[in-house]
């Protein structure tokens, strides 16, 4: 459920990264399948942005890509971290 839960959240970035670099920095489709991928994934971009514009959306998209990244960690992780708390925990009827 979490792993499904954090594809959602990686496809919804990926769309909205999509989107900005179609309308934004005026890229053809593919080119912004790539780039909003690259910058997702924690890469450098890899065609030149020509408009301030298109260097703005870059700054905040990578900024969100952090957070986005965190997040996904974050919901992956907590089940295990969860299970593995409950494996380890000792109440205190158990110390007696």
């Amino acid at each position: 459920m979490s792993v499904a839960l954090a594809g959602i959240l990686i496809a919804v970035a990926l769309l909205m990264g999509i989107m900005a670099y179609h309308h934004i920095a005026q890229f053809d489709w593919i080119d912004s399948i790539l780039e909003a991928s690259m910058i997702l994934g924690g890469m450098e971009p890899v065609n030149p942005l020509v408009t301030t514009g298109a260097k703005m959306f870059v700054v905040g998209y990578a900024l969100f890509s952090r957070l986005v990244f965190i997040a996904v960690m974050g919901i992956v992780q907590a089940p295990i971290t969860h299970r593995m708390l409950h494996t380890f925990h000792v109440d205190d009827e158990d110390i007696k």
